[in-house]
């Protein structure tokens, strides 16, 4: 805010006049007005405007890393306990894969933890997850798969590269990890990545209904959360202990399911997940549930959330977003 202040004119004229005698005398000259003084001002400068990290909206000091956004598949069975690395997280996306089971793109920028793992392939429904410019670290992918990765732009480093390594105490294929941060230095940034999702506060969030758990059901798998002091808590995590995703937020997004065209290895058909248009959006924040409705223009669009009174935002914090199948698919909650 500037302040400004000024002094104001005072204007003093003092004239008198002596009589002599009946010999006359002269006569005083008038005291001249002091000149007016300068008005002063002073102003203090603007702060600056305050940054974002654009994968949680809660606000940044200092420059923004030189990498770019870091997308990690994760695999999300049981085979794959214990998962390293989650904790670090700026936010993890759950998505459908084949049989009903589940995959997870974790997201890394504000901070990169050591390892991460175990890591898995990519799917066709990363072309409208994966944000523009960042990198995926994957195992690799069906090659009708890496054609259409390739053709969308996305660059991603597999097993070979510096930094993706075997674990040998574990069975493959759950013992591919990576070095992240190792592999996070040798990544450079072209910009910084714009904000993922529309960021806000909990005082901006609609008032909601109660609903202090919730389970995300896949067909072959569901994640279930309970809000506990102030937080998400993934009851049914893989994560290492002390090392799950802190949750801020669960937002589910009810998304359609097609088909990616071919099988894998069990012959099972391998969906594709078509994250564009509209759908019905659940935010779970602060043990209540607000109703909206998620629109994003085409695969690479931004996701915007509204309400039938406006738009809706996200508090800022880590959150994990649930792309739930519209048909198959079930979310239940309870207050």
């Amino acid at each position: 805010m500037r302040h400004r202040f000024t002094t104001s004119v005072a204007a003093v004229v003092a004239a008198s006049l002596l009589l002599a005698g009946c010999s006359g005398g002269d006569d005083e000259e008038p005291a001249s007005a002091s000149a007016p003084s300068e008005p002063t001002s002073s102003a203090t400068s603007e702060p600056p405007e305050p940054m974002y990290w654009p994968l949680t909206g809660l606000e940044r000091t200092g420059d923004a890393p030189r990498h770019p956004v870091i997308v990690t598949k994760v695999d999300n069975t049981s085979s794959s306990a214990p998962q390293v690395g989650l904790g670090s997280a700026d936010m993890v996306v759950e998505e459908l894969v084949e049989g009903g089971y589940t995959r997870l793109a974790a997201f890394y920028y504000s901070k990169v933890p050591a390892d991460i793992g175990p890591v898995r392939s990519m799917r066709a429904s990363d072309i409208s997850i994966v944000p523009e410019g960042a990198t995926v670290v994957t195992s690799g992918a069906a090659p009708i798969t890496i054609k259409r990765i390739n053709g969308a732009g996305i660059p991603w480093i597999t097993e070979g590269a510096a930094g993706v390594y075997r674990d040998n105490s574990r069975s493959a294929p759950y013992n591919l990890f990576a070095k992240l941060h190792d592999i996070s230095k040798r990544l450079k940034a072209k910009e910084e990545p714009p904000a993922y999702l529309p960021w806000g506060t909990e005082a901006d969030l609609p008032k909601g209904g109660k609903a202090s758990t919730l389970t995300a059901d896949f067909g072959g798998h569901s994640t279930t959360w309970a809000f506990q002091k102030g937080g998400y808590v993934n009851t049914d995590s893989y994560a290492a202990q002390g090392d799950q995703f802190p949750a801020d937020s669960v937002l589910v997004l009810r998304v359609k399911v097609g088909d990616a065209g071919y099988k894998d290895p069990a012959g099972y058909p391998v969906p594709e997940t078509k994250f564009a248009g509209k759908g019905a959006a659940m935010l779970f924040h602060g043990g209540r549930l607000v109703r909206g409705t998620w629109t994003k223009d085409g695969l690479t669009g931004a996701i915007e959330l509204s309400t039938k009174a406006g738009e809706l935002t996200v508090p800022a914090g880590h959150v994990w977003v649930e792309l739930v199948p519209a048909v198959n698919g079930n979310v239940t909650f309870a207050k």
